[in-house]
């Protein structure tokens, strides 16, 4: 796996406006039956890599993280919720396919499988970021870094709720 480059010194996301933050996972529940969640397993990143490829959806990045083995989650940047609902209902999209099959699969599957999310919506002005000595992470990854003094130096600052 290649190192990210580290950043030096404070930075913050190159963030304009709102966020939308998109937190979808699954638990696998029963190891032992993985036709109850491998095609679950393997269907995000087919998407993520379709949203990476198709920039004009809308998702900005993503962050891909493991709690545990049981548990995998993928943290999602939109530039709206507009542009995340559009891209859950499009029929052009491998989200919907999937999302079908997932739906069948969790009906015979008894539980064996568990999946969640959450979404937020972060208007401008409502989120601040700090970087320190950090390869490009989290909002900073996905809309790219600049230096904190030009946003403000305290997260009071950055934060104009």
């Amino acid at each position: 796996m290649a190192r990210k480059k580290i950043i030096e010194g404070r930075m913050t996301a190159d963030a304009e406006g709102g966020v939308t933050v998109f937190l979808i996972g699954m638990r696998i529940n029963s190891f032992w039956r993985p036709r109850s969640w491998w095609p679950t397993f393997l269907a995000m990143p087919r998407m993520l890599r379709e949203l990476s490829q198709e920039r004009e959806r809308g998702m900005l990045g993503y962050r891909l993280l493991f709690g545990g083995p049981r548990l995998v989650y993928v943290v999602q940047y939109w530039r709206s919720h507009e542009e995340l609902l559009a891209y859950a209902s499009a029929q052009d999209g491998l989200h919907r396919p999937a999302w079908a099959a997932f739906n069948r699969r969790l009906r015979e599957g008894r539980g064996r499988v568990g999946f969640w999310h959450e979404t937020y919506v972060v208007p401008a002005g409502a989120h601040e970021q700090f970087y320190l000595n950090m390869p490009a992470f989290g909002l900073g990854a996905a809309t790219g870094v600049i230096p904190i003094g030009r946003r403000g130096e305290r997260a009071a600052e950055r934060l104009a709720v």
